[in-house]
């Protein structure tokens, strides 16, 4: 899960909009942000509620954010980036060693339940609050998702061209999305089994359902 920004908002100086520390606070913000979203749902939160769980004054806190709609905007916006990132991250990782279309895959598979070991309440804000945003910055985020799917499903045709066909698909990659998209509802760090252990038994399931 998500750490709480442990330093306290209220101890940071304010920053010139575009400096690195203010930065560096929206990101604190919004790591407790998407705590309190996780915990009490996105139309309980209040700012009121953040704020008190930064540890700063509501006065401070719309220092940086106008609203709690435009806080979960930009925790989105950067988590989606994110995990757009890390698709290309891996496609380059899999050029730079030279690896197979099914090890490729098996990187990505890795590369994100990595990323969901530490983002799970961003995570959550993703699956679940995505509604609650306007209309045209819904739409772009839902549209960073489709092209996350879309990757997948590249990768996937890739790895297993004999098994994956344009009737199927669609159902093969919601399946893999099914197994790694809500670790953060039962799969807990520190648990008999581990983010790593569980990507590993994903991909001895690709390979023993589509390699076979």
């Amino acid at each position: 899960m998500q750490q709480a920004a442990g330093a306290g908002v209220d101890n940071l100086r304010m920053a010139r909009p575009k400096s690195a520390s203010h930065d560096l606070k929206r990101e604190e913000i919004l790591d407790v942000a998407a705590q309190c979203f996780a915990q009490l749902s996105f139309p309980a939160a209040s700012m009121n509620h953040i704020a008190t769980a930064c540890g700063a004054s509501k006065a401070r806190l719309y220092h940086y954010y106008e609203s709690k709609e435009a806080i979960l905007f930009d925790l989105l916006d950067r988590y989606t980036q994110r995990l757009l990132a890390l698709i290309g991250e891996a496609e380059a990782r899999a050029q730079r060693k030279n690896l197979s279309e099914r090890d490729a895959l098996h990187e990505l598979v890795r590369a994100f339940l990595a990323e969901y070991e530490t983002s799970a309440t961003r995570h959550v804000a993703l699956v679940s609050d995505t509604k609650f945003l306007g209309e045209t910055q819904r739409e772009l985020i839902l549209n960073r998702q489709r092209d996350v799917v879309a990757a997948f499903t590249r990768f996937l045709k890739r790895a297993y061209p004999d098994r994956v066909t344009p009737a199927n698909q669609t159902a093969l990659t919601m399946m893999l999305f099914g197994m790694i998209n809500w670790t953060f509802t039962w799969l807990r760090p520190g648990g008999p089994m581990s983010y790593a252990g569980f990507a590993d038994e994903v991909v001895a399931m690709l390979e023993r359902g589509l390699g076979a």
